[in-house]
């Protein structure tokens, strides 16, 4: 690779749909320096297409995940339900978002509502919802309705919620139920416990990754904060 390092293609490509799968896409070079330093250097897509083992589908998958991942970490998107246009939303707290094509287009104001995807109805400015009839928070409602699991490898924790959202930023995350309790947001870039939902830093002064929170298990959470970017 550029930084000197090798790899086999096949562990290349291994690799980096385990970086895609936690929600990186930049690859980063894994390989200790000094016996105990990641390298951590950025391989480009253009070097890892290059030298990976990717079938046609398998790059058909990295790019478009990369293009997913690179949006959610810089804005939020949704498609107009009019006219399909990509439109971002400003005001991560208000549901009610104006599509300008729309507006441009029929000469009046177009709103439609981010979580119904539906023409909005009813005043706005609203976080919670609009007044369409169906309207509901999907994430809200699967968090109250998901099943338990278990933490095979963190000794106490065999009924924990399956879903959470990450407490700092609101995505939606789930455990993939191996190794330690400790889960990474792939949008805010924070770490935290899945089991107790502090951060990573607040959770290990008072217990092992490996090992049940002296709080217990976190309730079910009944909110979803608002991502107030930096």
């Amino acid at each position: 690779m550029s930084c000197g390092h090798a790899v086999t293609p096949e562990s290349l490509t291994h690799w980096c749909h385990t970086q895609l799968e936690e929600g990186n896409y930049k690859f980063r070079c894994p390989a200790l320096v000094d016996g105990t330093k990641q390298c951590n250097k950025v391989w480009s897509y253009q070097e890892v297409r290059r030298l990976a083992d990717l079938t046609v589908e398998e790059m058909q998958h990295f790019e478009e995940s990369m293009a997913r991942l690179a949006v959610t970490e810089y804005c939020e998107v949704q498609p107009c339900p009019q006219c399909k246009t990509s439109v971002e939303r400003k005001d991560l707290s208000n549901l009610c978002v104006q599509c300008v094509v729309c507006t441009a287009d029929q000469k009046k104001t177009y709103q439609f509502c981010w979580q119904y995807l539906k023409q909005w109805k009813g005043p706005g400015p609203r976080s919670d919802r609009c007044n369409n009839d169906g309207c509901e928070n999907k994430d809200l409602q699967l968090l109250q309705t998901c099943g338990t699991i278990s933490l095979p490898a963190v000794k106490g924790v065999t009924s924990c919620p399956s879903v959470r959202v990450c407490p700092t930023c609101g995505l939606r995350v789930e455990h993939n139920r191996e190794y330690c309790k400790n889960i990474y947001c792939p949008r805010c870039r924070v770490q935290f416990c899945f089991v107790c939902l502090k951060l990573k830093s607040e959770c290990s002064q008072t217990s092992s990754p490996y090992e049940i929170c002296p709080s217990g298990v976190a309730p079910r959470q009944t909110s979803i904060p608002v991502w107030r970017k930096t």
